[in-house]
This record gives C-alpha cells, sequence and structure tokens, in this order.
C-alpha cells in the first residue's frame, strides 16, 4: 500500500483522495481552511441560500464516473432512481445583447440552429459549422488530452500540433461570424472566467460542442451536495483528514517526493508528513519547490459577485441569463428563499463602475426595490476566501498548455489536480484532471 498526501481540500483534492483511496491507497487530505470543499460552498443569509463558487452546474459523464470509480454510483449516494438525481435544464441560458435582440440557448444541433436562425436567416447554419468544427476538435482531443495524460512525446502528431497551433480564439470567430451575437455565445464560457479572448487558443471551444451534445445539469440541492457526498465517502475510505494544516513545501528525498513539510511557529518548517505521492491540489505558487515552475503563468481573477435576496414580483428569468454589454452581467438563480421570495446570484466583468444592482436596472431588470438582502463578495474577497482563485490560470496563448503544471510535474512523485492544473477550471475538466492524477498513480 502506497500513501499518498494530497494539498488541499476543494474539489479536486476531494475526487483524487476518493479515487486514489480506491484504489487501495492509504491516503491523508492537509487543508488549511477549517472546512472542505473550497469554492463548492453554499453562502446563506436571511433565510436565502446561494452556490457560492463558480459552477452551478454538471457535466453529468464527469460526476457519474467520479463516484462509480471511487464506490457506490451517484443515485445511490443520493437514495434516487438513475437519471433523477442531476435535473436537466431545458433552457441552458438565454444571451441578452446590446441591440435589445436574445437568443435562448438548449441543447442538441437542431434546437441550437432554429435559434439563431431566429436572430438572422444564415445564423443557424453558421453557429452549427462552427460547433461542428468544435466537436472535431473534442473527438482528436479526447483521449490525449481531456481523459489521459498528455504526454509530448507520446501524444500522436496531430493532437501536439493542433495543441501549439498559433490560431487564437478571437481570430476564429471572427472568421466564422460576420455577426457579433453568436460570436458572443461563444466566447462567453471565457469572458465569464476572466480571459481574454486573443490569448485563449481555438481549439479551447470545445467547451461550446460539449454543452451541444451534454446539456446543462444542476445537482438537486445545489453543489454543496457534492462535497457533503464526497466526505462521506472520506470517511468510508478510511482517508484521513487534517483540518487548520497549512503546508510550508514538498520534502524531498534524493530529488524526489518524500511527502510534505507543514508550516510550524513564526513561518518555520514544522512537522513532516511522509508519502510515496503528494498530489498538489492548491495553487502551485503556495509551494516554494513548484512556485518556480509556474512563474510563466498568472491566475484568473474572479468576478464581481453579489448575492440578492429579493421579495415580491421580479422578472422570470431562466436557469441563467447572460446580460451582454460593458460591463457582462450573468444572473443565476439561488437555492433557496422564504415564501414570497427569490434569490439571484449576479456576475460582474468588464467596465463595472456602478452598483450592480443599478447595472442591472439599465439592463432592464429593476429590482431595487425588491431586494431585503445581499452579500457582496470582491474578487479580493472570493481570492481570500478560497486561499486562490478557482477560477486557475488565465490563458496567455498557446504556452499556457505546457506553463501550466498537470498531471505530472517535473518533480517525480508530484502531481497536481484542481483549478490550476491541466486540463484546467471548471468542475468537468477539474474532475477530468483528478481521474487522470489516478491513472498515474495506479493501483496500490
Amino acid at each position: 500500500m502506497a500513501t499518498v498526501v494530497v494539498v488541499g481540500g476543494g474539489f479536486g483534492g476531494l475526487a483524487v483522495a476518493v479515487r486514489a483511496a480506491k484504489l487501495g491507497h492509504e491516503v491523508t487530505i492537509i487543508e488549511a481552511g477549517d472546512r472542505l470543499g473550497g469554492a463548492v460552498e453554499t453562502i446563506e443569509q436571511g433565510g436565502y441560500a446561494w452556490d457560492g463558487g463558480p459552477d452551478h452546474l454538471v457535466l453529468p459523464a464527469v460526476v457519474r464516473d467520479l463516484f462509480r470509480k471511487s464506490g457506490r454510483a451517484l443515485e445511490a449516494e443520493l437514495g434516487v432512481p438513475t437519471g433523477e438525481e442531476l435535473e436537466p435544464l431545458e433552457v441552458l441560458r438565454e444571451h441578452r445583447f446590446p441591440d435589445r435582440t436574445s437568443v435562448q440557448l438548449r441543447s442538441g444541433r437542431a434546437a441550437q440552429r432554429e435559434a439563431f436562425e431566429e436572430l438572422r436567416r444564415g445564423l443557424g447554419d453558421a453557429w452549427v459549422d462552427y460547433v461542428d468544427e468544435c466537436g472535431r476538435t473534442w473527438e482528436l482531443l479526447r483521449r490525449s488530452y481531456f481523459e489521459e495524460p498528455w504526454d509530448p512525446a507520446a501524444a500522436p502528431a496531430e493532437v501536439t500540433a493542433l495543441l501549439r497551433d498559433r490560431e487564437h480564439l478571437a481570430k476564429r470567430l471572427k472568421r466564422r461570424f460576420r455577426d457579433d451575437r453568436p460570436a458572443m455565445v461563444a466566447a462567453h464560457p471565457f469572458a465569464a472566467e476572466g480571459h481574454y479572448l486573443r490569448d485563449v487558443p481555438a481549439w479551447a471551444g470545445v467547451h461550446t460542442y460539449l454543452e451541444q451534445c451534454f446539456g446543462a445539469w444542476r445537482l438537486r440541492g445545489g453543489m454543496a451536495g457534492l462535497t457533503d457526498l464526497l466526505v462521506a465517502r472520506l470517511a468510508t475510505r478510511g482517508v484521513e483528514v487534517r483540518l487548520h494544516t497549512e503546508v510550508h513545501d514538498l520534502e524531498l528525498r534524493d530529488g524526489r517526493a518524500a511527502g510534505v513539510v507543514l508550516t510550524g511557529l513564526a513561518d518555520k518548517p514544522g512537522e513532516v508528513v511522509a508519502a510515496d505521492a503528494v498530489v498538489v491540489a492548491v495553487d502551485p505558487r503556495r509551494l516554494p519547490t513548484l512556485a518556480p515552475l509556474v512563474q510563466r503563468t498568472m491566475p484568473a481573477l474572479p468576478p464581481v459577485v453579489v448575492h440578492l435576496g429579493l421579495q415580491g414580483e421580479v422578472p422570470d428569468l431562466p436557469h441563467e441569463t447572460v446580460l451582454h454589454g460593458d460591463a457582462t452581467l450573468v444572473v443565476r438563480p439561488g437555492l433557496a428563499a422564504p415564501e414570497g421570495g427569490t434569490a439571484w446570484t449576479v456576475h460582474g466583468r468588464g467596465k463595472l463602475s456602478e452598483d450592480v444592482v443599478d447595472a442591472l436596472a439599465r439592463a432592464g431588470l429593476k429590482v431595487r426595490k425588491q431586494v431585503v438582502t445581499r452579500v457582496d463578495r470582491s474578487p479580493r474577497d472570493l481570492v481570500m476566501a478560497h486561499r486562490g482563485s478557482a477560477y486557475g490560470v488565465l490563458w496567455r496563448g498557446r504556452s499556457t498548455v505546457v506553463d501550466r503544471l498537470g498531471p505530472r510535474t517535473p518533480v517525480p512523485g508530484v502531481y497536481t489536480a484542481g483549478a490550476h492544473a491541466t486540463p484546467g477550471s471548471g468542475l468537468a475538466y477539474v474532475g477530468l484532471g483528478a481521474a487522470q492524477v489516478a491513472t498515474l498513480l495506479g493501483p496500490a
């Protein structure tokens, strides 16, 4: 039996821990905070509740595979029939554009074609052609990059060539669309995470294809339910959890990982926790040994986030509404509200020079009189609360593919998982990254 130390108890750390424990390893999670889950949390105030993290939807295959490969299936854990543990959404999101037109995006090729065709003749065909191109890219990268650890020396030449291609997303969208509106829709996932489109590789647009194929799904009860289920599975698998424990650095022996060194008094090195393998599921900048390896990368900063508790009549919105403009606002429903109330979460990016509620009013959603409670969280607040950015690494061109660590690192016996590791941020990609780490660890 090998001993594995996982640094960080966010979703990535939990996913690696339960998989490694199922493989027979002796696993310890070391978390600096007072709880597990990281950015996957629930915010509550005044009888209202909201998802606190960047993700509020899941990709079914990733979550189901995680639970199936670490023990009982997800539906068995929740005690519901298969297929009812995740709720599919009829409308993925509604995009409202500056010219006051809008499009409701649904899953499925035919539905998306029809939606864009209603905006303008010919846009439907242009959109499905673009998504089909993303689909071909996904099939090329799926096994050699997203589902299995990428090895530049062993990967097929066409995969390596694609990952090193110089075309950026802004260029591809401009080439594909003469109308800005479908380009805004395709660019939204990256703009929402704070990336500049000229720095995002064109191949990263595979996200659009995945949404068309698999749709949008939410976990009944909110994303924090995933944390609760995984924490319970840690106990089942005998994983040791150490909270309120800060890792100072890696412990190396003959250039190989031998464990981690905890922070002692006055920031001096303290106890050494021995391990055969270490999985770093936090920003590698926090560990002096790994920090030089990621000095060419930058974290993607969170948006401005405002959780609103509303009382009375409010506009009826789909599960996610994107208000495009100089300042882009994303409105999502909360988890719970008192009788007669509604909970909204608003993410704001761009030229946001006024209060979010005023910005909503300018976009046609006037709710100031209905606000009875609110929780404001600045980008700094979120970074401090989560001990780093839950949005991972900022795209800075094709070099980010190699500058970002994971799942392997140049230090033998050290692996990385989470938003800052390959293949990237977002619950789906973090889940895929955790599976890659488990593959490299192998059975005990």
